[in-house]
């Protein structure tokens, strides 16, 4: 009878993280918090690089078109200003690459703005491969597992836009109107079409280059999807198409949120597990020679203070590597796991202050964001959304955070 109970038991277990894992895109506030992180790091470089963009990634600089096409066809990356030398299309390029961030960040068809933002980041990065460092290498991936998520959720114009449309359909139907559901939008078809028109002339123009079959399926498997989505939102937004679709979009989100959780964590195992291999890193000296570069020393006083002091040196030496090397071992520890991320959070900032490296540090930060509380982010969001409302005297909150909330289960992310 027990071996029967516990079997029961079992597959109750079983039954309910399956309904989890295909009934719920989970994480909805990491997500987002990723998003806006992420959109807006890469926002706020390519603003700060506006007058030196030709320099770093277009006609102007050292490393030429021809260089770039010459790598891409060995290795296969993919780069949208390899479909023409031409100054005007670099200017279109970036151009898409500030406006898709800045959409993103607002979380404005999402669905459509994640394909634009890899696409800005693959070409420019692609494109002059010799520009970047840690914190771009972070946002190249992220960008490409954002396409996957479910990221606007909450906090984003999406979120708006889904809570008035439920709004219009509750009264439709309170006045008796049956309209079945239907989405009326507009915006997405032409978005679409659109979309299909730009990847098929960028389809049609990569003979000049290899490209990465896997890359080319995600560009069309998007469009494709987003096709799909619409259609049965449009025609049966109560059938099974849809509801089909509802769990293979949850199923990818949760992959896509996971595999950002596994690269973070890899991130700084691989990092801390480096460190202890160097010798600088074993005798706690590591941290004293960044602070005696000039390259790394904006605040040059700041800097000597902490050089002066061996024992301050030593300490933060070793706390890195400690911090880096244990983090992913907490992760089922709840409490531990969390002041480890706020000691991960304090490191990177002080990488900004001091070693002068701020968009590194918000591209980081933006990755630890995975692992935050969802209590936290509520709570942030709350405080964020009030003021917003006293600032400009709106009485409206921030879709996703309107009533009382039923309590989700303790996951990796919360």
């Amino acid at each position: 009878m027990s071996g029967q109970q516990a079997g029961r038991r079992a597959g109750q277990r079983y039954a309910y993280a399956v309904q989890r894992v295909t009934g719920t895109a989970l994480g909805p506030y990491q997500s987002a918090v990723v998003r806006i992180g992420f959109a807006g790091t890469w926002l706020l470089f390519l603003l700060r690089e506006l007058p030196h963009r030709r320099e770093l990634y277009g006609p102007d600089g050292p490393w030429s078109w021809t260089m770039a096409q010459q790598l891409m066809a060995r290795n296969g990356a993919f780069s949208g200003l390899m479909w023409s030398d031409s100054a005007v299309w670099f200017e279109i390029v970036f151009a898409v690459a500030v406006v898709s961030a800045a959409l993103l960040m607002a979380g404005w068809r999402t669905r459509t703005t994640s394909v634009l933002f890899m696409f800005g980041v693959l070409s420019l990065q692609n494109r002059s491969i010799f520009m970047g460092d840690g914190g771009d290498n972070v946002i190249h991936l992220m960008a490409i597992y954002l396409v996957v998520t479910r990221c606007g959720q909450v906090w984003s114009l999406d979120a708006r836009r889904a809570a008035r449309a439920a709004r219009e359909a509750d009264a439709e139907a309170a006045e008796g109107e049956d309209r079945a559901g239907a989405v009326r939008d507009r915006v997405g078809p032409v978005l679409w079409v659109l979309m299909g028109a730009f990847l098929l002339v960028g389809t049609l123009t990569a003979d000049r280059f290899e490209i990465e079959t896997w890359l080319a399926v995600l560009f069309w498997g998007a469009w494709a999807a987003q096709g799909l989505w619409w259609l049965t939102g449009h025609y049966a937004p109560g059938g099974q198409p849809r509801a089909l679709l509802d769990v293979l979009a949850n199923l990818l989100h949760n992959a896509g949120l996971m595999v950002i959780m596994a690269e973070v964590c890899l991130v700084y195992a691989t990092a801390g597990w480096y460190k202890i291999q160097g010798t600088r890193w074993q005798d706690g000296t590591a941290l004293y020679f960044p602070l005696k570069l000039d390259y790394f020393t904006p605040w040059p006083a700041l800097s000597g203070v902490l050089a002066a002091s061996g024992v301050v040196v030593m300490l933060v030496t070793y706390a890195t590597v400690v911090v880096q090397v244990a983090f992913p071992f907490t992760l089922f520890n709840r409490r531990v796991k969390n002041v480890l991320l706020v000691a991960m959070i304090l490191e990177h900032a002080g990488i900004a202050v001091l070693l002068g490296l701020p968009f590194f540090s918000l591209a980081m930060i933006a990755a630890d964001a995975v692992f935050l509380p969802t209590a936290f982010l509520r709570w942030l969001g709350d405080r964020v959304s009030g003021r917003w409302r006293r600032l400009f005297r709106r009485t409206t909150a921030l879709p996703g955070q309107r009533g009382e909330r039923e309590p989700e289960p303790r996951t990796l992310v919360g």
